[in-house]
């Protein structure tokens, strides 16, 4: 029973890496999950106050990650809040119309649009703040990898 269990909370943590291309997996909850999954198999005992304290505030950075290196990457080449919104939305739509490649197209098509559409914006400025969305973006799933690898490993230490 213990590779079932053990396949089950990998399975958590794997579908979590998975949600930094497909933005609709929610990563935190299935990281979360293998953890609970563990404490169901095994019991809760090892983890303690300063467990899930630690892990809290990780699920807090990662959302906070997300956010914060979209909204640096469009506001430091100029880009405004209707473009940080259709980067968001070019980010969920993106990888169901263009598999694969639509992660990546999706935010910076998004931004694009939006600086267009809303604030009228020139097409090499909207480009620009496009461009800004995408390595925003990029960079956000870097800290999260690194942040969700931090949390796994924290886990593995604690339980093994």
């Amino acid at each position: 029973m213990d590779f079932l269990y053990w396949a089950l909370i990998i399975a958590a943590f794997v579908i979590a890496f998975a949600g930094l291309i497909y933005p609709i997996i929610p990563s935190v909850v299935f990281i979360v999950g293998g953890f609970l999954l563990y404490g169901l198999f095994y019991g809760f005992d090892e983890f303690g106050y300063t467990f899930w304290i630690v892990e809290g505030i990780f699920v807090a950075v990662l959302f906070a990650a997300d956010y914060v290196t979209n909204l640096i990457g469009i506001k430091k080449v100029g880009g405004s809040k209707a473009a940080i919104w259709g980067s968001t939305i070019g980010l969920l739509v993106g990888p169901f119309a263009i598999p694969i490649a639509g992660i990546l197209i999706g935010p910076f098509i998004g931004a694009v649009i939006a600086e267009l559409i809303v604030h009228k914006k020139d097409f090499t400025t909207s480009v620009k703040v496009g461009i800004g969305s995408l390595i925003g973006f990029i960079s956000g799933v870097f800290a999260k990898s690194v942040i969700q690898l931090i949390m796994i490993g924290y886990f593995l230490f604690v339980v093994l």
